[in-house]
This record gives structure tokens, C-alpha cells and sequence, in this order.
């Protein structure tokens, strides 16, 4: 019985969407907000145990990445609508929070485990010659499997990563973003999937060249405040910029 509603649902939503393209009626969009709030209660729910922020302002602020979802749907591409619009509920809270210098709640001994994650893992990839799986990585670590991927999880939402900075801090040039195939996002924040890989990618990396990488795109900071933090040129910090977008890329091509 509850298949036959969720489809009858998910038809109705589709219904809706088509009408909403063609004649972009607020009367629409306030339907499928309404049919489509429990997304944005699930997201809510989530970072309020995650950060200090009220349950109504999260909501308030995910139902804006609901709004900015049904703008951007496209019914011919053939999306199923609710993974299409969490991206943006996720984005638009996480950008609140980081707005706001919000920092998200990592237990003390999560972020022990993460640390000792990053020497963990490279001595299994020494081992086997790739990139460790999850369950072998939660062995060496003597934990659940379930329990490494929320560590994981935790941390890759720590801090969004900015994805639409342009690396030569030029409008046009080249961003972060686009080392993912899915672009469907665009500045909003990456399927769980791809953020963890791209984490996973950033860890691999030498340490001067992945600092440089993290005040980039972590913390927003232009090349020129990277240079005077790090007591570098300004062309050194570029070179490594791009450098360190090159092993990236290669290591998430390699890894996906």
C-alpha cells in the first residue's frame, strides 16, 4: 500500500514540475515545497545535531535549497527529483553555517581516529598497491566499518569545501568543482560520494602542496593571502595550486 502512494507521489511531483516549467507559478512551487518538505526536514534534523543552530532557522534555510532545486530541475533529463534536490538542501545549509563561522561538532576521539586514519591508510596502500577499502581501513583502526564512514562523513562536512573558487582567483579560470564528473551540482556541495573521495585524494597529497589546496578552496583565502600566511611567493603558490589540481585529478580519476 505505502508503494502505491509513494509512486502515486512521485507521479504527482512530476506533474507538478512539468507545470512549474511551463508556467512558473508561485502557487506550483509552494505545492512541491509542501509535498517535498520531509527532504528538507531529514537535512535539518541532521545538522542540528551537528552544529548550534536552531531546528526552524535549518529549516528555513534548507526549504531555500528546496525552492532553488525546483527552479533548476529539468524534467527531460530524466532525474529522479529528490536526489537531484538534496544536493541543494545540503548545499544551502552548509553554506549557512559556514556564513555564519559555524564550526561542526566532531567527538574528540572521531577526530583521533581520522587522524590516524591518514597514516593507516598509506601504509595499506604501500601494501596492496591501491587505495584501501572501508572495511579494511576500519580493521586497521579496530573499529566498525559503520563507525569509519560516519567518522568519515563527519569530517568531509566539517568544513564545505568551496568548489566554484577559481584556482588562479580569475573569473573564468578553472575551480576545484570541476575535477568532479557530475556537474549537476555545480556550487552547490558533492554527492557524500564524491566529497569523501576528494578528501580521501587531498590526504594522499604532500603536505606544502595540500596546505596550499585547503586555504584555497577549504577557507577561501586568494593566492596572495596564501603566499603571505605561508611566507612563499605568490608563483610558487600558483605552481603548487596547480600541481596539486593535477594529482588530484589523477588520483580521483585513478580511485573512481
Amino acid at each position: 500500500m505505502s508503494t502505491k502512494i509513494d509512486n502515486e507521489m512521485k507521479h504527482e511531483i512530476l506533474h507538478l514540475l512539468r507545470e512549474y516549467q511551463q508556467f512558473n507559478s508561485a502557487r506550483v512551487r509552494n505545492q512541491l515545497v509542501k509535498l517535498n518538505i520531509g527532504l528538507v526536514r531529514k537535512e535539518a534534523h541532521y545538522w542540528l545535531h551537528q552544529c548550534h543552530e536552531s531546528y526552524e532557522d535549518l529549516l528555513q534555510v534548507g526549504c531555500l535549497g528546496l525552492i532553488r532545486a525546483i527552479e533548476k530541475f529539468e524534467v527531460s533529463k530524466g532525474h529522479a527529483f529528490s536526489s537531484f534536490a538534496i544536493p541543494y538542501i545540503r548545499g544551502e545549509i552548509q553554506h549557512y553555517l559556514r556564513d555564519k563561522g559555524v564550526t561542526v561538532r566532531i567527538p574528540r576521539r572521531w577526530l583521533a581516529l581520522q587522524q590516524q586514519s591518514i597514516g593507516v591508510s598509506r601504509s595499506l596502500r604501500e601494501k596492496y598497491n591501491r587505495s584501501p577499502t572501508d572495511s579494511e581501513l576500519a580493521a586497521a583502526l579496530l573499529i566498525s566499518t559503520k563507525e569509519w564512514q560516519e567518522i568519515k562523513l563527519a569530517w568531509v562536512n566539517r568544513s564545505p569545501l568551496s568548489l566554484d573558487v577559481p584556482v588562479d582567483g580569475e573569473e573564468g579560470s578553472a575551480s576545484l568543482g570541476e575535477l568532479v564528473p557530475d556537474h549537476s551540482y555545480r556550487s552547490f556541495q558533492l554527492a557524500q560520494e564524491d566529497q569523501i573521495r576528494l578528501h580521501q585524494a587531498l590526504v594522499q597529497i604532500e603536505k606544502c602542496t595540500r596546505e596550499v589546496l585547503e586555504f584555497v578552496f577549504l577557507h577561501d583565502l586568494t593566492q596572495k593571502q596564501v603566499a603571505e600566511r605561508m611566507g612563499i611567493s605568490v608563483v610558487t603558490v600558483s605552481r603548487r595550486v596547480k600541481k596539486g589540481l593535477g594529482l588530484l585529478k589523477d588520483l580521483m580519476v585513478a580511485e573512481s
